[in-house]
């Protein structure tokens, strides 16, 4: 089947979701502009990391001179629910964010999962690119592949906003063992810290 690539020039809506109860939930990455929809899904520790260095680089690219906030206006940051119908349309095997210096925009890009991809490397999940000359070559490299591919563009502002909601959707899973760092379950986990026992 051809590559399809879903471009998002200038996005009404951008977002990180879950959905299910804490322990068994499937995470999303939504985008709308105008009626188009495009949802995506992935892994939890994928939404963490991509919240996390997008705040890295907007951080880092600030101290540069650009103009960038230090944190998202407090209204922009989207809390409502994912749009319905959910309708997954691939899940994301790795993402590379890009800082685009022409017009002071990042870039978001998520790209299926390839067939011969078991697992999903959390280290090298997510690509950072300073400039954006630097990803279009990358694009290049990568244009005769088969996977589907949804490319995001974002004001700083937005991007801010993206990821402070994506880190409340992370954070409001489990809570975590105070001894070893697991996420506790409901009627408690086996600790290995504490040699086995419940907790």
């Amino acid at each position: 089947m051809a590559r399809r690539v879903y471009i998002f020039e200038n996005p009404d809506r951008f977002v990180a979701a879950a959905v299910g109860q804490p322990g068994s939930r499937a995470f999303y990455l939504q985008a709308r502009e105008g009626t188009r929809v495009i949802t995506v899904a992935l892994e939890k520790v994928q939404v963490a990391l991509l919240a996390e260095r997008l705040t890295e680089m907007l951080a880092e690219v600030r101290s540069r001179g650009a103009d960038v906030p230090d944190e998202p206006p407090a209204a922009e940051v989207d809390r409502a629910p994912l749009e319905e119908p959910l309708v997954e349309t691939f899940r994301v095997g790795t993402m590379a964010i890009v800082w685009d210096g022409d017009d002071e925009s990042v870039v978001v890009e998520a790209r299926q999962i390839a067939d011969d991809e078991d697992e999903i490397d959390e280290i090298d999940e997510i690509d950072e690119v300073d400039e954006a000359d630097e990803a279009n070559e990358a694009a290049t490299e990568v244009s005769d592949e088969d996977s589907d591919l949804m490319r995001v563009h974002l004001e700083p502002r937005q991007a801010l906003a993206f990821a402070a909601r994506a880190l409340e959707v992370v954070a409001a899973g489990r809570p975590p063992c105070p001894f070893c760092g697991q996420p506790l379950n409901p009627e408690g986990h086996i600790c290995a810290r504490r040699n086995g026992y419940m907790h």
